[in-house]
């Protein structure tokens, strides 16, 4: 046990037949063992952030990492480039919050500049957009997600932990100037927070041409005080929102997620904008899952519930040539989890928080 999670150890005989037998079924690109291919990547840069919202890390940052278990620039260009070997099309960038590791541009190049990649994302509060947008954008950054869970700047504090409503708003604002569009905005939606704003954050979606994100309160805060109460359910986020503004579909198909998170929609009216729910709790997309995680100490974690990781950062430190990092990840990849069963007796909430694993 480190840190609170499990470290996987296979014996180095079973992990070697379980990769050659991957090997053999010529798993390219990656597909796990329930026939799912993953095509996304999320990768944190970070444990560290600037925010201390209560739904993720509502009594400080836990302690530190050793500088020396963070990957380097040079070895998550490496991962990433392995990955886009083995049919990573999306990457996105995480934290904690990623925009406070150092020079994180120069990672953003890196990265932007792998062959194959289809799409460039990053996930941030928006504190340091202002500053920023425009020298993301210039280092090869296509999209950005910022997240904004109150427009009431009372209510804001309460949530992050900062009273600095008025320059994440003003990040948005560079963003879009920076043309780092479509903008998607992640609001985490939790009964008696700031379940009554969320035809207000419609609204603001439609008056900024936004893609926002309501989000299902899921159980990865640091104080494990998530309860079910507390969940407001996609099926209440969208009957909130209709009261004001009628939604269509954007997907009329009868399986409109696919491999996507969040079910989407536009404007009846044909106001621009779009919302999107995401419901892991009450409406679980695991069935279609296309994502695998690299945290920022250079863990594999297979589900953003999983219960072990796997030590990418070992096996790159340990010599081994990039054919051996890519058996490595197959074999990872073929074990990820089924589902994620939150709301199920057998759930059992991670120790780590998202601030430690990655959006």
């Amino acid at each position: 046990m480190t840190g609170g999670y499990v470290k996987v150890t296979t014996h180095p005989l079973v992990f070697g037949l379980l990769r050659l037998y991957v090997r053999v079924l010529n798993i390219t690109p990656l597909k796990d063992s329930y026939h799912r291919p993953i095509r996304d990547l999320r990768v944190s840069v970070t444990d560290r952030c600037n925010f201390r919202c209560f739904y993720c890390l509502p009594h400080g940052e836990p302690p530190a990492a050793p500088k020396s278990q963070m990957l380097t620039y040079e070895e998550i260009e490496l991962a990433c480039r392995i990955f886009v070997r083995l049919g990573i099309e999306k990457i996105r960038l995480t934290g904690g919050e990623p925009l406070m590791r150092r020079d994180i541009e120069i990672l953003v190049a890196r990265v932007a500049a792998i062959d194959g990649i289809q799409d460039l994302a990053l996930t941030t509060n928006g504190y340091f957009l202002p500053d920023r947008a425009g020298k993301l954008k210039d280092a090869g950054l296509n999209r950005i997600t910022i997240s904004l869970d109150s427009l009431n700047p009372e209510r804001f504090k309460r949530m992050t932990g900062v009273d600095v409503l008025d320059r994440v708003l003003e990040g948005i604002r560079a963003a879009k100037r920076a043309g780092l569009e479509p903008i998607k905005i992640n609001s985490v939606i939790v009964r008696g927070h700031n379940d009554g704003e969320v035809a207000d954050m419609a609204q603001f979606a439609r008056e900024h041409d936004a893609q926002m994100r309501f989000i299902e309160f899921m159980p990865l805060d640091s104080g494990h005080d998530w309860r079910r109460a507390d969940v407001v359910s996609g099926k209440e986020i969208r009957a909130r929102i209709e009261e004001r503004f009628p939604l269509v579909p954007v997907h009329m198909s009868p399986t409109p997620l696919g491999s996507e998170t969040a079910t989407r929609f536009r404007f009846a009216d044909g106001a621009p904008g779009e919302i999107g729910i995401i419901a892991p709790v009450t409406q679980a997309f695991c069935g279609a899952c296309s994502r695998i995680r690299l945290t920022a100490d250079g863990q594999i974690r297979t589900c953003l519930f999983s219960k072990s990781e796997h030590s990418l950062r070992d096996v790159i430190r340990g010599g081994a040539n990039e054919d051996e990092i890519m058996d490595f990840i197959r074999a990872v990849v073929w074990r990820k989890e089924a589902s994620h069963n939150i709301g199920s007796h057998a759930f059992v909430q991670p120790a780590r928080t998202m601030s430690l694993i990655g959006g």
